[in-house]
């Protein structure tokens, strides 16, 4: 009897976590994901998501959705602190399960998929809440800065807290012991973007 096609698709979708965060975006084997899932056609990737980069597309939209629900856009008069935070905390709340952990070994590798630095956004941020996140923290730099180094400020910003945070997965992962319980260690991560945004 065939499985589910959304079971087999969630399936995917896990294993080609895994594979990326520990093997690589570029070097992981579509046959290991497939074998991890338990699916015995070669082909199941192709079929269910087009190619690895519809399976990365996929992982990207489902961690996007699941942080989208804790974003909020920061009132108006909010301070650059305040902004960083807005961003920072949900990002940061993925540590909390080992798919989350495995998205951010990921996104460190695509960091520049935002096109935070070159000023045109990807196209998964256009509606979202990280998007006007992204938009209110440009306008609280382009002023003081001019636009393009506020722009490579926020790319710098974004490359900076997902190695970081995919640091920690890393960590957490190999059982080491955190220098910070994770309130701590968020805080202390805006404060630092916050302070080198703001020099």
């Amino acid at each position: 009897m065939a499985r589910d096609a959304t079971q087999t698709r969630a399936l995917l979708l896990r294993a080609g976590e895994r594979r990326f965060a520990r093997d690589g975006v570029a070097g992981a084997k579509l046959s290991d994901i497939v074998r991890d899932a338990e699916q015995r056609n070669d082909s199941a990737v192709g079929y269910h998501f087009g190619s690895r980069t519809g399976l990365l597309a996929a992982i990207v939209a489902k961690h996007m959705e699941a942080m989208e629900g804790r974003r909020e856009v920061p009132p108006a008069g909010a301070d650059l602190r305040q902004v960083v935070d807005a961003i920072v905390a949900p990002t940061a709340s993925l540590l909390a399960t080992e798919d989350g952990r495995d998205f951010l070994r990921i996104m460190e590798q695509v960091a520049g998929w935002s096109g935070v630095g070159a000023g045109e956004p990807n196209e998964v941020l256009v509606g979202t809440v990280i998007g006007d996140q992204l938009a209110r923290l440009d306008s609280l730099l382009a002023p003081r800065l001019g636009t393009p180094l506020a722009r490579e400020r926020a790319a710098l910003m974004v490359t900076f807290l997902t190695a970081a945070l995919a640091e920690r997965a890393r960590s957490r992962e190999a059982g080491a012991r955190q220098r910070l319980g994770h309130e701590r260690f968020v805080e202390h991560l805006v404060n630092v973007l916050t302070g080198a945004l703001a020099a």
